[in-house]
Order: C-alpha cells, then structure tokens, then sequence
C-alpha cells in the first residue's frame, strides 16, 4: 500500500510518463498541485522526485501497469478517488492536448477507481476548460 498522497503522485505520474514524454508543461502542472492543493497538505515536496521514479520503477515491472493502477485503487480512500481522477485528468490537459496513451490510461484508471461514467465526464470536461488557452 502507498500512502494516499503517494497514490495520487503514482496516478498523475502513469498519465504524464504514458506517452513516453513527461512534457514540461505536465512536471509543472504536478509540481503546481503539490504545492497548493489541499490533499498534499503535510506531503514532503522534496519526496516528489523519488516518488515519481518509484512510480516508474513499479510501472517497468512485468505487469506493473497493471499492478500501479491496483496499487493506486487500494491505496485511496473512497473519498479521493474523483480528486485522483480530477488531478490525473489536469495532468493530461496541461499540455494543450490529450494524446491517444494519455485518454487510455485515464480510461484504465476510472475503470480501477470504480467511478461512475457521468462524473468522469464532467471531471474532464473541466478540466479542459481550466487548461483552455486564448
């Protein structure tokens, strides 16, 4: 088990790293979020590095997609799962655009949250309105 903050770093991290290219837009959104938002309150901001490449490690694994996005699921509680997609879906926006690996691995990772289709779309509806540029 991860601690949930840890959980949520690994969920932005998979969304980030799945296209092969942790943009400089989607670090900075992270490091961003980790900063200000609420449920990294407490969160040392100097274990985010390590995280991040303990996430990649797990991830490199045989079966460790896999076992990542179960790690995450068991490692939240029930009441942090939409927020775990909220920032996993601000992740991908940061960039300007969602590629194709990004959409699927937020699809595989609703799917492990157990959350329901109508929420999930409204959480990525805004999120791509908060990333939206002039």
């Amino acid at each position: 088990m991860l601690n949930p903050q840890t959980a949520l770093i690994h969920a932005m991290v998979i969304v980030s790293a799945s296209d092969r290219d942790m943009a400089d837009a989607e670090m900075h959104a992270i490091g961003e979020m980790v900063q200000h938002l609420p449920v990294f309150r407490g969160y040392d901001r100097e274990q985010l590095t390590a995280d991040a490449r303990a996430c990649g490690r797990l991830v490199r694994q045989e079966d460790g997609f896999r076992q990542t996005l179960e790690l995450i699921a068991n490692s939240l509680p029930h009441h942090l799962r939409e927020t775990c997609y909220a920032l996993a879906c601000d992740v991908a926006a940061a960039s300007g655009k969602v590629t194709p690996e990004e959409a699927r691995v937020l699809q595989l990772l609703r799917q492990h949250l157990k959350l329901d289709r109508l929420v999930t779309v409204a959480i990525e509806r805004a999120a791509r309105a908060r990333h939206m540029t002039l």
